[in-house]
C-alpha cells in the first residue's frame, strides 16, 4: 500500500478531463427534489406529479415510505398518500436518497458503494447536528446526502484513473484533493460545485461542495455541520479514503459545543450500528 504525504505529486495517467456534460444524467425526479427548495403545497403538488411520472421511482419511493425507516404504521399505498403522511421535506429527502442510489446503481462498484455508504452517513449526522446548530435539519440531510457528488462525478467519468486514488493512503484527508487534481484535472470539490451550477441546482449547495474539507469551523452555519458530520463519518468507519492517523469519534467530538455533543451518542460503536441500521432498510426496502 503506498502512501501519499502531502505536496507529493503522482504522475498523470492519461488524459483525464472533466467535463460535466460528459456523466449520465442524474434522475429527473431527484433532480426537480433538489432545485425544490420551499416547502409549499405547490411544491408538494409538483414532487408528487414528477414522481407519479416515473413508475420505478415511485414503487422505489413506497418502498422506502412502507420501510422500518420511516416507522409509520399504516400500510402506504400511493405517492400521494406518501406525501400526507410525510410531508414535502421528508419525501424530499427520500426522494433525493433513492435518487442517489439509483444514480450509482448502473456501476455500483465498490467504490461507489463507498461513497454512497459515506453521504449517507454524513448526511444521518449532519441531520442531529443541525438540529443543536439551529441549521435546518432537512437542508442539512440533504447537503450531507448530496456533499461528495463531485467524487461520485469523477470516479464515474474516470474509473480507473480514480482508483488510483482509492490505492493509496494519505497523511490527511485534504492531501486527497491535490492527488485528484493531478490525476483528473480537477478536485472532486471542485467538481461537485461545478455541478450545482450544471444541473441549475440552488446557490447555497455551492459553498458546501466546494468547502466540505476546509478544516472543521472555518465556515459557519451549513457548511460547518458538513464538514463535522464527513470527519464524523469517517471517524465510524464509513471513510472513502485512508489517511495514516485518521481522528476518533472522540477526538472530533471534543471539538464540539457541548450542545453537539449532546445529540450525538457518547460511543462510536451505538452511531455506527444505528447507521448501518438504516443504511440496511434503504438497500432491502
Amino acid at each position: 500500500m503506498e502512501t501519499i504525504a502531502s505536496g507529493s505529486k503522482p504522475e498523470r495517467p492519461g488524459h483525464a478531463l472533466w467535463a460535466p456534460d460528459n456523466l449520465p444524467p442524474f434522475p429527473a425526479v431527484a433532480l426537480k427534489a433538489l432545485q425544490l427548495v420551499s416547502g409549499t403545497d405547490s411544491s408538494l403538488r409538483q414532487l408528487c406529479d414528477l414522481i407519479r411520472t416515473d413508475p420505478a421511482f415511485s414503487g422505489e419511493i413506497l418502498r422506502i415510505a412502507n420501510s422500518p425507516l420511516m416507522a409509520i404504521s399504516t400500510r402506504i399505498t400511493s405517492v400521494l398518500q406518501a406525501s400526507m403522511l410525510l410531508g414535502f421535506r421528508r419525501l424530499r429527502n427520500v426522494v433525493i436518497t433513492v435518487g442517489l442510489r439509483g444514480y450509482l446503481n448502473d456501476s455500483y462498484t465498490p467504490l461507489l458503494q463507498a461513497c454512497w455508504r459515506h453521504s449517507f452517513a454524513c448526511a444521518m449526522i449532519a441531520e442531529r447536528i443541525a438540529g443543536a446548530s439551529s441549521i435546518d435539519k432537512d437542508y442539512a440531510y440533504t447537503a450531507g446526502i448530496m456533499h461528495d457528488i463531485g467524487r461520485v462525478a469523477l470516479a464515474t467519468l474516470f474509473p480507473r484513473v480514480y482508483a488510483t486514488v482509492i490505492e493509496r493512503t494519505f497523511e490527511r484527508p485534504e492531501d486527497v484533493l491535490q492527488f485528484e487534481r493531478d490525476l483528473c484535472g480537477i478536485d472532486h470539490c471542485a467538481a461537485g460545485h461545478s455541478l450545482v451550477t450544471a444541473w441549475e441546482l440552488p446557490e447555497e449547495f455551492a459553498e458546501i461542495m466546494y468547502h466540505h474539507h476546509d478544516p472543521i469551523s472555518s465556515k459557519s452555519g451549513a457548511t460547518s455541520v458538513i464538514q463535522s458530520s464527513c470527519a464524523l463519518a469517517d471517524s465510524l468507519g464509513f471513510a472513502v479514503i485512508r489517511t495514516i492517523a485518521p481522528c476518533s469519534y472522540q477526538e472530533i467530538l471534543a471539538r464540539h459545543p457541548e450542545r453537539v455533543r449532546q445529540c450525538l451518542p457518547c460511543r462510536a460503536d451505538e452511531l455506527a450500528v444505528e447507521i448501518e441500521r438504516e443504511i440496511h432498510a434503504i438497500e432491502s426496502a
